[in-house]
C-alpha cells in the first residue's frame, strides 16, 4: 500500500510534496499542482488520492503516474478546503468558501473530470467532516453553530426549505493576513467570519409521511451552538473540526469573535430517541477542553485524533501539545466526567521557528508530522 508509505504535504506555493516518513527523504514535488495555494489531501485508495485548492477546484492523481493529473473537477466558485470520500459509494465530498458541498460521483471519472451535484449550502461554511461510519455530516461555521445531517444518503438530493436561519455572529475581527501554507489557511476578506446578514439552510424536506409515522427522516439537519469555556456572551468562531475515528466524538478548535481566547474542545456525541417525530437523533456534550496559546491570530491551526482516539495532537505556539483525556490516555469512553474537565497535557514538542498551523498523526508508525507558516515540515517518534 505506497499510500500508507508516504508522507503528502499542501503548500501555499502551488506544490505538492512527497516524502518517506521514515528516512525523511523527499520523493518527489508536484511543482504546479495546481494555480494556487493546495489546501487539502485526501488518499481515495492505495494508489489515487485528491488535492484541492484556492484556485476553486479538486484535483485526481495516481501515484504511479504522477507526472499528470488524472483529471481536475470543476463546480466550486471560491477557495475549497475540505475533502471526505466514502469509500462505500465512491463518492468524494468537498467544501468550500463558496458555502457549497458537492459530491462527485468517481465511479464515472473520465479525463473531463466526474459527475457533480451540490449537495448542501450554508454560508459561514468552515469545515465539513464525514463520521467513519458516513451516517452523519457535521460542517463547522465561522459564526458558531455545528451543523449535522442525521442519517446521511449521499446519493439524495437535498431541497431549499424553511429551516432556521444563521446569523454571523463575528462583530470584530482581527487585521486579515496573507495567505498560509499548507491546509491551514487564515480567514480571508470578504469570507464568511466578515459577513454580518443571514442565510437560510438547504435541507432536505420532510416527508409527511414520515412525519406521521414518528421517524427522523434521510439527511435531516440539527444546528446546534456547542458550549465554548470563557465568556458565553462572546460567540465563537469554529475554525477547525475533526472526528473521532470510531465516530464517539468531535474534536473543535474555537477562536472568540475578538480573537483573544482559543479553545481546543471534545464532544460527546449523544444518542437518544428523537423528542419530536422529525426531531433530529443526536446532541453533544462538551467533555473536556483546554486553552490555546492563541499565537498566530486570524490563521486556522488544524488539529487531529491519534489512530486510536486516545490521544490529540493540537498546534501550540511554535510547537504541539499532545493531549490526553487523563493521564493515562485512556479510551474516551471509560473516562467521561460528569462535568466538562481540562485536557490532560501529555507531552510538548517544539521545533518550529515559526507558528505552527497543522499536524497529523501516522496511520501506521509511531510518529506525528507538524507544518508551520514558515513551510516547514517537522517530523517527531515521541517517546513516552
Amino acid at each position: 500500500d505506497l499510500s500508507r508509505l508516504l508522507l503528502t504535504v499542501a503548500c501555499e506555493q502551488t506544490e505538492v510534496l512527497l516524502f518517506d516518513p521514515i528516512s525523511s527523504k523527499h520523493i518527489k514535488t508536484l511543482s504546479e499542482a495546481h494555480e494556487d495555494c493546495v489546501n487539502n489531501i485526501r488518499f481515495l485508495d492505495n494508489r489515487l488520492f485528491a488535492t484541492c485548492s484556492d484556485d476553486t477546484t479538486i484535483a485526481l492523481w495516481d501515484l504511479r503516474k504522477l507526472n499528470s493529473k488524472v483529471c481536475t473537477l470543476h463546480g466550486h466558485t471560491s477557495w475549497v478546503k475540505n475533502i471526505e470520500y466514502d469509500t462505500n459509494t465512491r463518492l468524494l465530498v468537498t467544501s468550500g468558501f463558496d458555502g457549497n458541498v458537492i459530491i462527485w460521483d468517481t465511479n464515472r471519472c473520465t479525463e473531463d473530470g466526474c459527475p457533480h451535484k451540490k449537495f448542501f449550502h450554508t454560508r459561514f461554511l468552515m469545515r465539513m467532516r464525514l463520521t467513519p461510519d458516513c451516517s452523519k455530516m457535521l460542517i463547522s461555521t465561522s459564526s458558531g453553530y455545528l451543523l449535522i445531517l442525521h442519517d446521511l444518503d449521499l446519493t439524495k438530493s437535498l431541497e431549499v426549505g424553511s429551516y432556521p436561519i444563521l446569523r454571523a455572529r463575528r462583530t470584530t475581527s482581527s487585521s486579515d493576513v496573507a495567505t498560509s501554507p499548507s491546509s491551514s489557511a487564515p480567514r480571508p476578506s470578504g469570507s464568511p467570519c466578515h459577513h454580518s446578514d443571514s442565510s437560510s439552510l438547504s435541507e432536505k424536506n420532510v416527508s409527511r409521511s414520515s412525519q406521521r409515522e414518528g421517524v427522523s427522516p434521510r439527511n435531516s439537519l440539527e444546528v446546534l451552538t456547542p458550549e465554548v469555556p470563557g465568556e458565553r456572551d462572546r460567540g465563537n468562531c469554529i475554525t477547525s473540526l475533526q472526528l473521532h475515528p470510531k465516530g464517539w466524538a468531535t474534536l473543535l478548535r474555537c477562536s472568540s469573535n475578538t480573537d483573544d481566547q482559543e479553545w481546543t474542545c471534545v464532544y460527546e456525541f449523544q444518542e437518544g430517541a428523537p423528542v419530536r417525530p422529525v426531531s433530529p437523533r443526536c446532541s453533544l456534550r462538551l467533555t473536556h477542553y483546554i486553552e490555546e496559546a492563541n499565537v498566530g491570530r486570524g490563521y486556522i491551526k488544524e488539529l487531529c485524533f491519534s489512530p486510536d482516539g486516545r490521544m490529540i495532537s493540537s498546534p501550540h505556539g511554535y510547537g504541539i501539545r499532545l493531549l490526553g483525556f487523563d493521564t493515562q490516555c485512556n479510551e474516551l469512553v471509560d473516562c467521561l466526567p460528569q462535568e466538562a474537565s481540562p485536557l490532560q497535557e501529555i507531552r510538548s514538542l517544539y521545533s518550529h521557528n515559526d507558528v505552527v498551523l497543522t499536524t497529523k498523526f501516522s496511520p501506521t508508525h509511531c510518529q506525528i508530522a507538524s507544518g508551520c507558516l514558515s513551510g516547514r515540515v517537522s517530523l517527531y517518534q515521541p517517546k513516552f
